[in-house]
């Protein structure tokens, strides 16, 4: 294994171990390493500190253990099964739920790596050179998780590898092949299109605020806005909602979405979807059509360049819902942009207040569910963000 140098003082991060190595903090005088390569890392004064993955990029290193540890399939058994001994103590693997977070990258001390589990499927998600070159250990050590129940994997990491990697990564099931899509969350039914669909084929993160979601809606109008595959609207119709919009800009996302209404309430008249901008349907929305409305936009900004842009689009977005709300309206508004901050989300969502001259409470502050975890030492891994608002 080759070992990369420090500059002197740069192992600070390190010893409070946060797993990244920025390109910056290593010395320019390196041994040539291939992108993918596990390599160690040292100070300047020679002291080890860490094994992990190497990249071309401004993360340099993607830190797999703070100790000299061979990584093989016994690390990645061990590792796995301690992510799955964490499900199995939330609760999470149940008969009326099969739908789960598996690995969370640094939140489960496996950085690059993301895996959903979708009943006897599991889809794996790459987002480093590293954890690409390990795929097949990976997918042996899966269907060997005792407990599991995991048959089938899936790999797709098209899109989600660095480009410039020239990996040329192809999503296909690396064990297993397909034997249904349809999984259960919290005793409701999902088709999940992880062939076709966006991250893994289902935002598992929303499934706590999906459950509170229902809980508001007995009696309500209510709007659901970008969608997707109906998750919020599913839920809405089990809390006996009066009636039930969803939204989307893709007319694939109002399928998918039709889809699973028509699996859970078939037949039911209470739901229609439209497939709009979501900014030109609230313009055109009647003041007062709906009282309780979900707006979780796809990353407004999934760079810091863009972060100015993506607050004002929050600001727009909040407010266009706020103006036209019924009195005593409840808002689930939400960020899914890492580059956001929480204080920087509730600003924008303030300013938006402010704009409509309402009476708004907070009366929830929502994050993602556990089953994403956040690695104490890596509070980047914190993403998604929420309120929910009481509109007087």
């Amino acid at each position: 294994m080759k070992v990369l140098k420090l500059k002197k003082g740069k192992e600070e991060s390190l010893d409070r171990f946060h797993p990244w190595v920025f390109s910056g903090a290593l010395v320019d005088n390196q041994p040539d390493v291939d992108e993918g390569e596990v390599v160690g890392v040292e100070t300047s004064s020679g002291r080890f500190i860490g094994t992990g993955h190497y990249q071309i990029g401004s993360i340099a290193v993607r830190i797999l253990d703070f100790s000299d540890r061979k990584i093989d399939a016994e690390f990645f058994a061990e590792r796995l099964g301690e992510a799955f001994a964490v499900r199995k103590a939330l609760g999470l693997q149940r008969p009326d739920n099969t739908t789960y977070r598996l690995v969370h990258g640094e939140g489960d001390f496996l950085p690059g790596l993301v895996i959903d589990i979708y009943g006897p499927t599991a889809v794996v998600q790459a987002h480093s050179p590293g954890m690409h070159y390990c795929r097949d250990i990976i997918a042996r050590c899966l269907v060997e998780l005792k407990g599991a129940g995991i048959e089938n994997v899936y790999y797709k990491s098209e899109t989600t590898l660095p480009y410039k990697a020239r990996l040329d990564p192809q999503n296909d099931y690396l064990i297993g092949g397909y034997v249904g899509n349809e999984a259960l969350e919290n005793g409701l039914k999902f088709n999940i299109d992880w062939l076709r669909g966006q991250k893994t084929g289902f935002f598992v993160d929303q499934r706590d605020n999906r459950a509170l979601l229902q809980h508001y809606s007995k009696g309500r109008k209510v709007l659901n806005m970008f969608c997707y595959t109906g998750g919020f609207s599913v839920y809405a119709l089990r809390g006996d909602a009066r009636l039930v919009h969803s939204v989307d800009s893709s007319e694939k996302a109002i399928t998918l979405t039709d889809a699973n209404v028509a699996l859970n309430f078939p037949g039911d008249a209470r739901h229609r979807a439209y497939a709009e901008d979501a900014f030109k349907f609230l313009d055109k929305m009647e003041d007062g059509a709906y009282d309780l409305v979900i707006l979780d936009p796809p990353a407004f900004a999934k760079h810091r360049s863009a972060l100015r842009n993506a607050l004002r689009g929050y600001q727009k977005l909040n407010f266009k819902a706020m103006e036209k709300l019924a009195p005593g309206s409840i808002l689930f508004t939400f960020s899914c942009s890492q580059a956001v901050s929480r204080e920087q989300f509730r600003l924008a969502v303030f300013s938006a207040a402010a704009q409509s001259g309402r009476k708004i409470r907070i009366l929830h502050q929502l994050t993602q569910p556990a089953d994403h975890p956040v690695n104490i030492y890596h509070p980047e891994g914190e993403y998604l963000k929420g309120l929910v608002l009481y509109v007087e």
